[in-house]
């Protein structure tokens, strides 16, 4: 029994791997010598500490390698190989790089990718949990005892309690189409042949977003591409920061770039002064959190009151804007115009009113509305942080109400309001078969589904009227959620300790994250540097890239394929489950698929070669069909038109879920009376440094971005504190303890965490790591039932 397990003695490697990861290992110890305590002008043997890049890369192999990570970039990385060990990451350097044919190139986490390949916390081995979950108390074991485990507790789980008791909890750390950690892999192929598996819909990212934005817009939707940006004349970013979020790859900020060079305005609300906002904003304008929607009618009423609307936008192509463009049957009063002249509930939703919610100017607020009414075309768009809060659908169908009431949709340079599309590459997937388990619950309501049974009227479960049974088993696949990324992570903790709620945790990953101290057998996978594999992008171009294996499996890690045969013959399923079909013929089908799309994909070994595909830069103009001939082209929606009004919300007769977008105060939000306990609103964002919580323990990346609390100078001077002092954060739910980064870049009344950070808590059950869920609530929002873990009030003071 062993806290730490060590790789001493335990891991059967040969001497000559051996060597060759200790060299590896060494030469990234001598590229970053202070992480290591190491002199940093030599080494003790008196050697150069830096080795000079032509002596590291004499002799190396190149090849295509990629970054699989849920960020908004999915890059390309060029390996360098020698004798077996990557001597370095550079990136795509291919091609023109110009607006028609930019390159991938890779953000700083992707270069920093062998950092973590080599990292010595690599898991290494199986293990099964012999202390209690969250102790840290780990046994090693072989892949033997591991499958069979796991293969008796599927089946006496599923015995027990039947098939919708086995979950599958929501993981992002890997994207490749064979390795994919989400959707189609051999684990979900095992279950759905073993008679399936209680499922999820929405995911954290924008659950709020994918619910509600359908019943305005119908299914699909999508918002035009950033190709389109240096067509507009004017931008208007709602929490939008792609200069932190889309660092690499064929991101927005390119695009905003020859934007602003042909003399576009741009535009950012925000409650921070985001890398996006420097780079980029010819105007700043700071918000409350959780009242863009308030901002929003303010705007409208001054379109309104001086006649600045397109009404005949309005009434060709929308429902519900005034009350002669309603659905039959509707009492007057329900209108969007009505809501905003206050005719329904005695309160006009003046510049004035909208100020006092939101701490925005009056004369900001009007002069933004006539700037959005006054100029076309505008691209007006949302990013995901305003829907990530308390009644955040109501905050994503705000947004589009400006871009009807200005006409801009469907024209060169606009955008419906919505978060940004783009082309995409048609590829295969992985074959999973059909889960005959229909039943599906709010992603974020997974810990409610071991507690209790949930139900279609009170949970808004899809398929059933109820589940049939609570979540007795858990597969964690390449996830940070089941502790680190859900709401208050010390009330999952809780739940999760009590093993008899949840019988049985599977996990899979590449380190000892939060999530894996809770899990019964912990099982070492591989990176994308130890498979072949593929993954795609979309956002101005559509792009498609192979990864070569570059090193051999290290220790003892296997592939998320491996484990899935393995339990199918455990299991008695392995005829079933082996269609005779090997890694690399599958490749081969997911790109004939490409090419059968696209015509001039390359050959699956030219591909193989160069690593990566991408179409010309197209540019993608949302509902331009639509708006030409909305005869011929109509919308999915009931109406066939963008509803402002919807009647399937209206029929929910639910005061919590109003069928226009209305301001909708939130819990924990500007208007709470708890701010008399806890004053401050906390939110969460993102960083260059990790890609939500992947690559929070590599030391490179730390040293370019620590863990630091954004807090205004007023609210720092008020409790006596100093730039980096170490504060506590609390509020009922938990306290984290995290040094401060006092900044006039964001509004008075509001702090800012990162998110991400590992879950850390000492003894007494204080994080000390940073980590923001520790005081995220968990209540699900109204209608998606999905994530406002932005909103949150809290208090600080010094530590």
């Amino acid at each position: 029994m062993s806290k730490q397990p060590e790789l001493q003695n335990k891991t059967k490697i040969s001497r000559r791997a051996f060597v060759k990861w200790s060299a590896a290992a060494t030469a990234t110890a001598a590229i970053a010598p202070s992480l290591v305590g190491c002199s940093t002008q030599t080494q003790a043997s008196g050697e150069p500490a830096v080795v000079q890049a032509g002596q590291r890369l004499a002799g190396a192999e190149e090849k295509p390698s990629i970054c699989w990570h849920n960020c908004g970039g999915r890059c390309q990385l060029k390996a360098y190989v020698k004798d077996g060990v990557v001597v370095r990451f550079g990136t795509d350097n291919v091609g023109p790089d110009t607006p028609e044919d930019l390159q991938a190139r890779a953000c700083l986490k992707g270069r920093t990718q062998r950092q973590r390949l080599y990292h010595p916390d690599r898991l290494k081995y199986p293990m099964k949990r012999v202390g209690e979950r969250g102790s840290g108390e780990w046994a090693r074991i072989s892949w033997e005892e591991a499958f069979d485990t796991t293969a008796k507790e599927l089946r006496r789980i599923i015995d027990q309690y039947g098939n919708e008791s086995v979950y599958f909890n929501y993981a992002c750390g890997a994207y490749g189409l064979l390795n994919q950690t989400n959707s189609n892999n051999s684990l979900r192929r095992l279950l759905n042949i073993m008679g399936g598996y209680l499922q999820s819909y929405g995911n954290y990212s924008q659950a709020n977003y994918m619910y509600a934005v359908p019943y305005m817009f119908g299914n699909p939707y999508s918002g035009s591409s950033p190709t389109t940006f240096p067509d507009a004349k004017l931008i208007v970013m709602f929490g939008d920061n792609p200069a932190c979020t889309r660092v690499g790859g064929f991101n927005s900020t390119y695009y905003l770039k020859l934007a602003k060079q042909n003399g576009a305005r741009i535009i950012v609300i925000d409650p921070r002064h985001s890398d996006t906002v420097s780079t980029f904003a010819d105007q700043w304008i700071p918000i409350r959190p959780t009242t863009d929607s308030a901002l929003v009618a303010g705007m409208a009423y001054v379109m309104i009151s001086e006649g600045l609307h397109d009404q005949a936008f309005l009434d060709k192509y929308c429902l519900g804007f005034d009350e002669e463009h309603m659905p039959e049957g509707i009492p007057a009063g329900n209108s969007y115009k009505s809501y905003i002249l206050g005719e329904s509930d005695g309160k006009p939703k003046t510049p004035e009113w909208a100020s006092e919610i939101t701490g925005i100017p009056v004369e900001t607020i009007k002069q933004l509305a006539r700037d959005i009414a006054g100029t076309k075309p505008g691209f007006i768009l949302q990013g995901r942080g305003i829907q990530r809060h308390g009644n955040g659908e109501f905050q994503s169908l705000a947004v589009p109400v400006l871009s009807f009431m200005t006409g801009n949709v469907g024209i060169l340079g606009s955008n419906p309001g919505l978060y940004e599309g783009g082309p995409s590459v048609k590829t295969g997937n992985y074959p999973i078969g059909t889960n005959p388990i229909k039943t599906k619950i709010s992603i974020f309501m997974w810990t409610d589904a071991i507690e209790r049974i949930l139900t279609k009227e009170q949970d808004r479960i899809e398929g059933a009227d109820k589940t049939k049974s609570t979540i007795k088993m858990i597969i964690n696949y390449g996830g940070n959620t089941l502790i680190n990324q859900h709401s208050d992570s010390g009330r999952t903790a809780a739940l999760l300790k009590d093993d008899s709620k949840c019988e049985f945790i599977l996990g899979m990953d590449n380190f000892m994250t939060p999530s894996m101290r809770y899990c019964d057998i912990v099982l070492p996978g591989v990176t994308q540097f130890e498979v072949n594999d593929m993954i795609t992008r979309s956002m101005g171009h559509g792009v498609a890239y192979y990864g070569q294996k570059l090193v051999e499996p290290m220790f003892e890690c296997k592939t998320i394929n491996e484990v899935g045969r393995a339990l199918a013959e455990r299991l008695g399923v392995l005829a079933q489950f082996d269609d005779g079909k090997s890694e690399e013929d599958y490749l081969r089908e997911f790109v004939g698929v490409s090419q059968a799309s696209h015509p001039d994909f390359p050959s699956y070994e030219e591909f193989r070669e160069k690593g990566i595909y991408k179409t010309k830069a197209t540019k993608v103009v949302a509902y331009e069909k639509f708006i030409k001939d909305p005869e011929a082209n109509p919308l999915t929606t009931p109406s066939g038109k963008f509803e402002i009004f919807s009647k399937d919300l209206y029929d929910i007769q639910n005061p919590q879920i109003p069928a226009i977008p209305k301001y909708m105060p939130a819990e924990e939000g500007p208007e709470d009376p708890l701010k008399e306990k806890y004053p401050l609103q906390c939110i969460g964002h993102h960083t260059k440094r990790r890609v939500h919580s992947t690559f929070d323990n590599m030391p490179w990346l730390e040293e370019a971005e620590a863990q630091m609390l954004w807090l205004n100078p007023q609210d720092a001077a008020a409790r006596g504190i100093k730039d980096h002092d170490l504060i506590k954060v609390y509020n009922d739910r938990g306290t984290v303890k995290v040094k401060v980064k006092v900044t006039p870049r964001l509004i008075p009344g509001v702090c800012s965490l990162p998110q991400g950070a590992w879950y850390t808590p000492d003894q007494s059950g204080v994080d000390v790591r940073g980590c923001i869920n520790t005081l995220t609530k968990w209540t699900p929002n109204p209608l998606s039932k999905g994530n406002p873990q932005h909103t949150n009030l809290v208090q600080i003071e010094k530590a």
